[in-house]
């Protein structure tokens, strides 16, 4: 199989998964302290894709593509925007370049379908998302904290989780 660029990739799944593909519109990135990228808008080349359609192009990039490692899935939080961004990296056993795969959805309500269910090595992965962000993976088959204990309150990777004050450091004292 060729190597695809991002813009390949797009024009292949729009023609083949119609609807799947969205339009990527500019996200707000705000700096950390004294590092990192300077405040601004930022617009991502990855192929963008629509929630619903997640489970129907990762099954495009495996069976017709032949990606089939799911490498792994990162979330980003832009919170300056209310949503977060799942990032799926998938690569082919022959080597080379990834393929990128993102998807939006907002802070309130995060749900995405799982790919368990077809990935099995995306269990863990999906497990840590819901655990750190609160995002939930509709038919995953044991969608548990994987890092923190069950009674924990929160989610400790979103960007206006409390830094300081947490109730449970000293509480026994």
């Amino acid at each position: 199989m060729p190597r695809l660029s991002p813009e390949e990739l797009r024009e292949r799944m729009a023609r083949d998964l119609p609807g799947a593909v969205l339009e990527a519109a500019p996200l707000q990135v705000t700096a950390p302290p004294a590092h990192g990228p300077q405040p601004g808008a930022f617009l991502t080349t990855d192929t963008l894709v629509a929630p619903a359609h997640l489970v129907a192009a990762a099954l495009y990039l495996r069976d017709t593509l032949g990606y089939a490692f799911l490498s792994d899935i990162a979330v980003v939080d832009y919170l300056a925007d209310g949503l977060f961004e799942l990032v799926y990296r998938f690569y082919t056993l022959d080597g080379g370049d990834a393929l990128v795969l993102k998807l939006r959805v907002p802070r309130d309500q995060p749900a995405v379908p799982s790919l368990t269910p077809h990935w099995p090595g995306a269990n863990f992965h999906e497990r840590e998302a819901f655990d750190l962000f609160g995002i939930t993976f509709v038919g995953h088959p044991y969608l548990r904290r994987i890092y923190m204990w069950d009674e924990f309150e929160g989610w400790p990777m979103r960007k206006d989780f409390p830094k300081q004050g947490d109730k449970y450091i000293g509480a026994d004292e």
